[in-house]
């Protein structure tokens, strides 16, 4: 029992030295799927990206982004063609974690606080 103090203090301290795996370098090109809710159902999102360009397909429509990556885990897409003022504004993008074929990231508008999780899975 007088050891269970110190045995707990080096749990906390490797416990806290761990952090998530992240391979984004292998995500940066690819076909993948996103699901979210939108109007109370389940709606699927399929983009492709290369290093510098991403083609979303959503609902019969097709939209174009250009990408720049500001480091190996986070970049911003801006619509290279808004049909309205929301369209216009440039999204934020934080690869969190990666799996084998998936990550998880958390997404925003620029310059806003505001933060959205999801997920990513390869398919191609």
């Amino acid at each position: 029992m007088k050891y269970f103090p110190v045995v707990l203090c080096v749990l906390v301290l490797f416990t806290g030295c761990y952090s998530p795996e992240r391979d984004c370098a292998s995500y940066r090109t690819g076909t993948f799927e996103f699901e979210t809710y939108l109007n109370g159902e389940i709606v699927t999102s399929r983009f492709v990206r290369n290093d510098s360009i991403e083609i979303d397909h959503f609902q019969g429509k097709t939209d174009t982004s250009s990408v720049r990556w500001l480091n190996d885990c986070e970049y911003i897409i801006k619509n290279l063609n808004p049909k309205n003022r929301a369209e216009r504004q440039p999204i934020h993008i934080k690869i969190l974690t990666t799996g084998k074929d998936s990550y998880t990231f958390e997404y925003g508008l620029v310059g806003d606080s505001q933060k959205e999780k999801g997920e990513v899975k390869r398919i191609e």
